[in-house]
């Protein structure tokens, strides 16, 4: 079985969903969002490290939060994050230990991934390279000028809204990152696409929501609450 390394970029701000606190460390059910992340990867035969990147700020609580995994605090990781989401996994890729055959990089604030789809992105990242956790667009979507007048309406039918986890063969994440130098990609997923390497998309469901607003939250409790009954 290949050994798994799972990056969770912690690092985000609170700007969108309008407090001071950090999304991961908001509370759905009584427990962190980070928390509820993290429990879908603990436990999963194929996982060895789970690295963290976080503000130097946050490191009491996420190691309050890693300390609670008590069967698994020796695999848990905590590095500082960067300013950008980008910049925060390349400091986590530094400790992506030399005996890891794949990189999952998860959102820290979606806490509904299955198991089933984590097992089966790490099956096709291992055939072609990287899968992406994702589904079908079911909006048109509108591509627009500095003035928002639209001036293409893509295919829908080709469209799809990527999610996470997206995971790689370590040695093509390491490459696609070393090589992206003042590029900035909008996933991790573009980065490896940009040197040629194959990406497959991996169709997933709409409750692997990412928690950005407040509204998010109420669906984020409302699922919750349906997985305990």
């Amino acid at each position: 079985m290949s050994k798994l390394s799972v990056i969770i970029p912690a690092a985000g701000s609170g700007k969108r969903m309008g407090t001071e606190t950090p999304k991961p460390f908001l509370k759905v059910g009584g427990k962190p969002i980070l928390q509820h992340t993290i429990v879908n990867f603990v436990g999963l035969p194929q996982v060895s490290q789970i690295i963290i990147a976080a503000s130097s700020e946050n490191f009491s609580e996420v190691e309050s939060i890693c300390s609670s995994f008590t069967q698994k605090v020796n695999y848990f990781v905590i590095v500082e994050g960067g300013s950008e989401r980008q910049q925060s996994i390349e400091n986590a890729i530094q400790k992506v230990g030399d005996d890891i055959d794949l990189v999952a990089i998860h959102d820290a604030v979606r806490p509904f991934i299955r198991a089933s789809l984590i097992n089966k992105a790490c099956e096709v990242a291992e055939q072609v390279g990287g899968a992406v956790i994702g589904i079908p667009s079911k909006d048109t979507i509108k591509q627009v000028d500095e003035d928002l007048i639209i001036k293409l309406t893509p295919d829908r039918a080709s469209l799809w809204q990527a999610q996470t986890p997206q995971v790689f063969k370590t040695e093509l994440l390491k490459k696609a990152y070393s090589a992206a130098s003042n590029f900035v990609g909008t996933d991790d997923a573009s980065l490896v696409e940009r040197i040629g390497g194959t990406v497959k998309m991996i169709e997933g469901g709409p409750e692997n929501i990412k928690i950005t607003y407040p509204f998010d939250l109420k669906v984020a409790a409302s699922i919750l609450e349906g997985n305990h009954e």
